[in-house]
């Protein structure tokens, strides 16, 4: 039996869910090359950041090297990623090539915080051929005085600002922090978002007890970080009308089938492609087909969905019940 691997995001019909998502993998044509012949269905740009665009390349280093600890675009390859993205046209230069010489779907993105003249920037990604755009909004709300509803009313405003610049679809990566996710992935279909990308990683600071100094710090994903998109995912499967991309946590096939049947379009891997290499995704690629042909499923879209909350024999696993089961069922070591 032959299996189909196809799915569609964002208007894109894909060979197959496996994504590379934003990395320093993707940073120039090369690198890209080399996503694409190791079986990536499609690839997202590093990020284009907002202080970037409003203050210049030669005003930009400070601003990325105080945020590197939190974007995981940077990640410890800043200077290499300096010398790549180190404008606003290069960014468009290499994003036209890649268009026209890389054989996938290449999505640039766009991180930002702050509403403002950087938004405009959208358009010239548009006319530099791109199929989609990722809007990366990432801001961390430290200020006290700033309440809940302040928070998402600036979410919303970057979207629809972005929206108003281009007629591509348009796919929002957001971290889960909001007090009703549910709702806010409404809003943010509202605002003009064409897509989800479930979630963002806050990438933590740490102390170093020697030098008695805040430092940045980062480790790349694990395979139980995919279950908070998975939960989500499974929730909003069929009750917002977007294209669903999980990415953080995705290693293996069993990651990718497990978001899959709870209701991810694609799934995008950044970390297992830093650790093991772009043929990473061969590898996932083939067990997933096995594991399709062995659970006797005819397509990938056969089985999206199908353990989604609204499919889901038990609902109420992905609510309050999951929670109370888990802690009453864990017995823990005898002492």
């Amino acid at each position: 039996m032959t299996v189909s691997l196809e799915t569609d995001y964002l208007g894109l019909t894909l060979p197959h869910p496996l994504m590379a998502a934003a990395s320093p993998l993707g940073r120039d044509v090369d690198r890209m090359h080399r996503l694409a012949s190791a079986g990536a269905a499609a690839i997202v740009m590093p990020s284009l950041f907002e202080e970037q665009l409003e203050h210049g390349v030669y005003q930009v280093h400070e601003a990325l090297e105080f945020g590197s600890h939190s974007f995981a675009e940077a990640m410890s390859y800043l200077p290499e990623m300096l010398a790549y993205n180190s404008g606003p046209d290069t960014y468009v230069d290499i994003l036209a090539r890649a268009v026209a010489e890389v054989p996938v779907p290449v999505i640039p993105s766009l991180n930002g915080s702050t509403t403002g003249g950087w938004t405009r920037y959208a358009a010239r990604l548009e006319e530099a051929g791109a199929p989609a755009l990722e809007l990366n909004v990432y801001f961390v709300a430290a200020d006290p005085d700033v309440t809940g509803e302040g928070v998402e009313r600036r979410y919303l405003e970057i979207v629809e600002s972005v929206r108003s610049q281009i007629e591509i679809p348009l796919a929002v990566k957001v971290a889960p922090f909001f007090s009703s996710m549910g709702h806010m992935a409404g809003r943010f279909v509202d605002a003009g978002a064409d897509g989800l990308v479930l979630f963002n990683r806050f990438y933590e600071p740490d102390i170093d007890l020697a030098e008695l100094e805040v430092v940045p710090h980062l480790e790349l994903s694990t395979p139980w970080e995919s279950r908070l998109p998975l939960r989500w995912i499974a929730i909003l499967r069929g009750r917002v009308e977007a294209s669903l991309a999980a990415t953080s946590g995705i290693h293996d096939h069993e990651d990718v089938v497990k978001l899959l049947l709870a209701g991810a379009d694609v799934t995008m891997m950044a970390s297992a492609l830093l650790r093991h290499g772009p043929g990473r995704l061969a590898e996932v690629r083939a067990a997933l087909e096995s594991w399709l042909t062995d659970h006797e499923y005819e397509s990938v879209r056969q089985m999206k969905g199908s353990m989604s909350q609204a499919g889901a024999p038990d609902p109420g696993a992905f609510e309050r019940a999951n929670y109370m089961e888990t802690l009453i069922n864990y017995a823990g070591r005898e002492s």
